[in-house]
């Protein structure tokens, strides 16, 4: 799109469609001993899963994932990424309607 407001509202509409997102990462542990790479792990293949994230203090925070909702806390961190590049693409946008001084 060569108008820049049409590109924002545009990016804007999208932003709606991802509502639930997290940011973070999941990772596996050993259900035994909860460690990510241990001895046990070969032993049983019962898996625990977590996800791993930073808060506002950039402090480390650990959230216990059932297997059942293991699709969707993935989609959920799928989505953060999608909406990063979004905001991305909406502050080119505001940037090039800020320099040709159209306004809001």
């Amino acid at each position: 799109m060569k108008d820049p407001l049409r590109r924002r509202s545009a990016l804007l509409g999208k932003l709606e469609k991802h509502t639930d997102f997290v940011r973070g990462s999941v990772s596996s542990v050993c259900a035994k001993c909860s460690r990510a790479r241990c001895i046990c792990e070969k032993k049983t293949s019962r898996r625990a899963y977590r996800l791993t994230y930073k808060d506002s203090q950039q402090k480390t925070q650990i959230v216990y994932v059932p297997r059942r909702r293991l699709p969707e806390i993935r989609k959920m961190i799928a989505n953060h990424a999608r909406l990063r590049k979004i905001l991305a693409q909406l502050l080119e946008a505001n940037i090039e309607i800020f320099k040709k001084g159209t306004g809001s």
